[in-house]
């Protein structure tokens, strides 16, 4: 899906200064077409609470290779290209927390392991819990 778009969008428009409504509208269309283009189609639909596998793309110097992060889903946030979703895992008795864009070309592939049974739409509680505490109950369909 190509689209036609002009190589610089007017930033008078886009602040506000000057223009109509009418304009305003026409470039949030121009920034909406090159957000869907950015979508990926092939990841998986992740939820808080799930347990997945990140394997994410790293480069050092002229190398390329791909890290592993395994851990819980314990936020999603933003919308559309700007998707993002923060997993916490263990390593060596500290958590570790790290961010990932959800739509990044970086992130090689997504498993997920299991779905998660939560009622909270952020599970920063996990942070104070430690051991058999910290655990995700397992959805069952």
């Amino acid at each position: 899906m190509a689209y036609n778009l002009p190589l610089c969008v007017n930033l008078c428009v886009v602040r506000g200064s000057v223009g109509t409504s009418r304009d305003k509208e026409r470039s949030m269309d121009y920034i909406r077409a090159i957000e869907r283009q950015q979508i990926r189609e092939d990841i998986p639909e992740v939820k808080v609470g799930d347990h997945v596998k990140v394997h994410y793309r790293i480069v050092e110097g002229e190398r390329t290779r791909e890290q592993v992060f395994e851990g819980d889903v314990i936020r999603m946030s933003g919308a559309g290209a700007r998707e993002t979703f923060t997993v916490r895992k263990i390593s060596f008795s500290v958590g570790v927390e790290r961010t990932f864009p959800l739509h990044s070309p970086k992130i090689a592939k997504l498993e997920v392991v299991r779905h998660g049974d939560v009622r909270r739409a952020k599970l920063y509680y996990l942070r104070d819990r430690v051991g058999k505490a910290a655990r995700i109950r397992e959805k069952r369909d």
